[in-house]
């Protein structure tokens, strides 16, 4: 997401219509890999001044769970189910009148998100870090206040890391198009792949849809094996009268 004041931004036209483009296909804009995201992870926590760790888990939290970077700073370890190992979004921290404030999701609604198997140490290290107390939250900054996109961006020098690794087009944004991207890619159903994403629009969940080249190669062979069939009708399928 563009998390600046554009008029700062040298070039902020091109930037912006980019943003536009990347709406329509945020595949763009994905992690290829486990071993990307711990990399970059880690990089965001030798880039900061005190190589704080809770940056990197954020990195890693937010795009395992697809969610954003207010909602991973919203996040309170009662929301968090070790036995089911299932996350209740209830809330978001954003900055408003005032300073940073705690309100309801984006879609007014709590949602429910899988915590998965890779994750789950990095949750637990969590919940003991923050004496396992129900409002305490799960995500804090390195002296204990809440976090929010453009301090994680300025701590731990975002746009120049990302660029030394050779991913100038990641956002914080990013992460999110991660999550949802390897959900779909691994079969979540688009029904369920709505529900975690907590978007009201099913079309913005097709976005994520969008096959690989891999993917179209495949379905090229599935229509040339049914092309060879040796019983397979030159007309096509029939319709056959049942009386």
């Amino acid at each position: 997401m563009i998390d600046r004041n554009r008029v700062d931004v040298t070039g902020w036209q091109r930037q912006y219509e980019r943003f536009e483009d990347e709406l329509d296909n945020p595949r763009a804009l994905v992690l290829p890999d486990w071993q990307t995201l711990t990399e970059i992870a880690g990089a965001r926590v030798t880039a900061s001044s005190d190589e704080y760790q809770g940056w990197g888990d954020v990195v890693i939290f937010a795009a395992c769970t697809a969610a954003r970077i207010g909602e991973v700073s919203g996040c309170r370890v009662g929301d968090i189910d070790t036995d089911e190992w299932l996350w209740t979004l209830r809330r978001q921290t954003t900055l408003g009148p005032g300073g940073l404030q705690d309100k309801g999701t984006k879609g007014r609604r709590a949602r429910s998100i899988p915590i998965i198997e890779q994750l789950r140490p990095l949750v637990e290290k969590r919940i003991a870090a923050a004496g396992k107390k129900p409002d305490a939250r799960l995500f804090v900054g390195p002296r204990g206040g809440r976090i929010q996109v453009t301090g994680l961006r300025r701590a731990t020098h975002w746009d120049e890391v990302v660029a030394k690794l050779g991913y100038e087009h990641l956002r914080r944004h990013s992460l999110r198009h991660t999550g949802l991207t390897w959900l779909a890619d691994s079969g979540v159903p688009v029904h369920r792949l709505q529900q975690i994403a907590g978007h009201t629009d099913p079309r913005i969940t097709q976005r994520y849809l969008h096959p690989d080249k891999k993917a179209l190669q495949h379905d090229g062979n599935l229509l040339s094996i049914h092309l060879r069939a040796p019983n397979r009708s030159p007309d096509g399928p029939q319709l056959r009268l049942v009386e």
